[in-house]
Formats: structure tokens, sequence, C-alpha cells
């Protein structure tokens, strides 16, 4: 896989987890998009409260990244207390190239939640977004509060990472389930120790405030968006704040915001099931196939027979971490996300069948965004720390986790028993839940593009049916293929859609289908 897709690919790796040339046909043509461009009104005036920053100028300079601005925007840590402390957002742009008339600032977020942003944009969307759109568009990224360069989250060192990481998380015994609660409120105390400050103040509401207050400064009427992953949830949240200040919003790899924790989690579990088995389909015809060369169920056996074997003798990987069942498992994971990573995924799995564990391990270091030098981004510290806010609780103890594992395994009998698991970290968020679920309608809102993959492991495909539906606006552009979100990912025929639309400002016919 090459560097920027691979880099663009991790960017979107997480999306509500607990842990962790083609053709087309349109839609029927008897429906018309809803909603409407025609006879809005003025967005409303900003806040009296807010007016500070709302109005503030942001100073740019070079970023040391050619090309890029950078620039520092100011927003109040908790918009309840606006008179109180403020917190820093890092900010980025590159300028419409040109040719044809600048039609506004694009803001674009890559999702987690913990992506940073601004390092999506530099590496990926304000180079590798299609050229008419940077033609006409300043492309513009803030990190989220708690994300990356905006008062990062921050919850263990690395070597603390580490151990984290190697945390059986499929316990077999009142030991390993308690070694498993104690690793979850392990991390949180630390979270509530090192982040105490912002820690309550990073939920997708007040990141979704920031977004506006940004859109006022950058001096756009109403805000042009293209969310991946968690950033549909951040982009559909924006619009149901801010309705009338909605201009192109495109939401690619849909999330559901009327689903409970639970639901979310083990709807992503069966996510992960059905790209496994595109890849198992895929890797079973090849002589060389790691997992054989039967049936797909006959390799979905053989991946479990192997994570049983290194959750009872962990395999070396030439450094001082060994390859236990929660790595690996992470590594197969990671590489659900692209089909472009499945050569790696079989290549790692042969390895490991060999008696070597590093090719997987390589694969969750670059989930995890693990660098050489042991220490870590702080994507896992965000990622929890916003949507232990956002929802409430998937369960109140191990007791709830233990109950839930036959419905995962149900959904998923690969990663079913991990992933039930795997959601009891929010169980002990030292931060209570702000948020709950709820359906986003954002009535009076101008169109908005709703994108979802039928294979997508981590948004899976019926969430995107469902917020489309949700919204009085949305339209629904289905891509019929593999991989988390569509666009860019090598379909003219999605790209087309969505290009269209954020340069003309017309949506593709509700229930366009791409492959």
């Amino acid at each position: 896989m090459d560097s920027r897709r691979l880099l663009r690919t991790t960017a979107v790796a997480l999306a509500s987890a607990g842990l962790i040339l083609s053709g087309c046909s349109g839609g029927s043509d008897a429906a018309a998009p809803r909603g409407t461009a025609q006879g809005r009104s003025a967005p409303s005036a900003a806040p009296e409260a807010l007016k500070e920053f709302y109005a503030q100028k942001l100073k740019w300079r070079d970023c040391g990244v050619e090309g890029f601005q950078c620039a520092t925007l100011r927003a109040p840590l908790d918009y309840a207390k606006p008179d109180g402390e403020e917190i820093e957002l890092a900010v980025s742009r590159v300028r419409a190239t040109g040719p044809g008339k600048r039609i506004g600032s694009l803001l674009v977020n890559p999702g987690g939640p913990g992506g940073s942003a601004v390092g999506y944009l530099q590496a990926y969307a304000g180079i590798g977004y299609p050229a008419p759109v940077r033609a006409r568009y300043d492309m513009v990224a803030v990190d989220p509060r708690g994300v990356a360069r905006s008062e990062p989250v921050e919850c263990l060192t690395g070597p603390q990472m580490d151990a984290y990481t190697q945390v059986d998380q499929t316990p077999d015994d009142a030991a390993e389930t308690d070694a498993l609660s104690a690793a979850f409120k392990d991390f949180a105390a630390g979270c509530a120790k090192r982040s105490g400050k912002v820690l309550p103040h990073v939920s997708t509401v007040e990141t979704a405030r920031d977004m506006d207050v940004l859109r006022a400064v950058l001096g756009d009427e109403r805000l042009s968006y293209v969310g991946a992953s968690y950033g549909t949830f951040l982009g559909a949240t924006y619009a149901e704040l801010f309705p009338d200040r909605v201009g192109r919003l495109v939401l690619d790899g849909a999330m559901d915001p009327s689903l409970p924790a639970l639901d979310l989690n083990r709807d992503q579990t069966a996510g992960f099931e059905t790209a496994f088995r595109a890849f198992a389909a895929d890797c079973v015809g090849r002589p060389d196939c790691p997992l054989g060369t039967g049936s797909v169920p006959a390799a979905g056996e053989a991946l479990k027979k192997f994570f049983r074997a290194v959750d009872a003798e962990p395999l070396p990987t030439g450094e001082s971490r060994k390859l236990g069942e929660s790595l690996a498992t992470t590594g197969v994971i990671a590489a659900m996300y692209d089909e472009g990573a499945w050569p790696q995924l079989r290549e790692a799995l042969a390895q490991a069948k060999g008696g070597q564990g590093a090719g997987l391990l390589a694969l969750a270091d670059s989930y995890y965004e693990r660098e050489p030098d042991g220490e870590y981004a702080n994507l896992m510290a965000a990622n929890a720390a916003v949507n232990c806010l956002d929802l409430p609780a998937a369960y109140r103890g191990p007791a709830d986790a233990a109950k839930a594992v036959p419905s995962f395994e149900k959904a998923s009998p690969v990663f079913g028993r991990g992933l039930a698991w795997a959601a009891l970290n929010c169980t002990y968020w030292p931060s209570p839940a702000t948020g709950r679920p709820h359906r986003i309608t954002a009535e009076g809102a101008a169109p908005i593009l709703v994108v979802g993959t039928t294979r997508d492991p981590a948004t899976p495909y019926k969430w995107a049916e469902s917020l489309a539906a949700q919204l009085s606006s949305g339209t629904l552009l289905t891509y019929e293929g593999d991989g988390h979100t569509a666009y860019g990912r090598g379909s003219d025929c999605v790209d087309t859609a969505i290009n269209t639309y954020l340069l003309e400002g017309t949506p593709p016919r509700d229930g366009k289908r791409c492959s």
C-alpha cells in the first residue's frame, strides 16, 4: 500500500469502537433529492456572550510544510462559561489553487475520534483531494479539542501503553477479568491525572461549536465540510446545532447517532465480520493463503485457532514485546479498513504461521499510531475521552460484558468475544457522559450528502441508511465495495457525485449507487 493511502487509512481508523475504475448506477428517477438550497434565510448571528471568539482574527504563519499555513483559534473551554478559561485549537489551511472562482473554505475531518485533522490535511486532503475541489476551495482543518496539536488528552506513557495494548481482552477466568478491568481503570485514572482540566470538555457538541467559530472567523456564511467515519457524527451534530449555517456537507462512512453504545459496538463488530469474510473469500482462492484454501467459514475457524494459540503462547517479534492475542487481533482488524492492506495481512499471517509475529505487530502499531521510539500519538486517549463523553457506557461492570459476549459472538464468530470485552472501557471513565443517543433531523438544513459503503468494517452500511433517513435533507449515496469510507478510493462514480455536489451544490439523487 503506498504511504499516502496508508496515512489516509489510518487517519480514519477508528469510528466508535470501545477499543478499536468503477461503474455506477443511479437511484430511482422518481424521487428528487430531499431538501433544497433555495429560499434559505440568512444564518442567525453569533450569541452576544461569544462575540469575542467569533470576531477574532487568525494570525497565519508558515507551518514548515510547503504550501500550508497554520494559526491558533481561541475557544471557551466551557461554552456554558464563555468568560472562563480558554482552549487553543490548531488550525491549518492551503489556499485555493485556481482556476475558477473561489467558493470558500472546505473543512475536513478524518474521524477517530482522535484522528489529527491537521495531519490529515497536510499529508493527504490538501494535496490528494481532486484538483477541481482544491482549485475552488481553501482546504482547512482544525484538530478537535483534546486531539494532537489542540491541547491533547494524555493518559499513559509509552511503556504503559505498551503494557495496556497487550492486556488479554478475552478473559478466561476471574483473574483475567480482574486484570482487564484493572487495565481500564488505570487508563481512566491516568487520563484524569494528566488531563483533568480538558477531559470533561472534549465532547462532539463542543467540537461542533468550535467548528462554527472557525467558520465565522474564516469569513464563510455557511460551513462546507467533508467528514469521514466519526467525522460524520461531528458533521451531523453541527447540522443539528446550526441548521441554517449548513452549506455543503459530505458525511462519508456514516455513524448512526440514534444508537446506544452497546448497539454501536455490536454493529461495528458485525461490520468487521463482513470485512473479514470479504478478505477470507479472496484469500482462500489463492494457493498460498495462510488460512487454508477451503471455505470462508473454515478460514474463520483457522484464524480463531491462531488467536487461541497466541493467547496461550505469544510469538516472538524481534523485540521485547511479544505478539499475544490482543495485539494479533488488532493487527488483523487494522487491515480490514482497506482492501489494499490485504496482501500485507496475508504476508503477516504467513509469517506468524512460521512462528514470527513482527508483521502483525507492525499492523497493530500502525493502528495505535505507535512510533518506532515507543511513543504513541494521542489517538487512543482522545478516542476514549470523546466516546465516553458522547454516550453512556455500554456496561455497568464486567458481569454485563460477560452477558453480552454471546450476542457479540453471533455478530462475529471471529472477533466477537474480544470486542464485547473492549466495550468495557467507558465503565470506569472519570467524567460523566454528557451526550445521549438520539435521532438527528437538522430541520431547515440545506441538502446533506451521506455516503455509505456496503462492506465497510467500521461504520456498517445500515448506519448510513439510517442517518440519511433521519436527516430532513439527507441524500444517500451508496458505494458497493470494500473498505472504510468511499471518497477518493478509486470509484469515479463516487468521486464525480461528491465533486459535483461540492462544486455546484447539487447532490446526487437519493439512492444513487456506485460500484
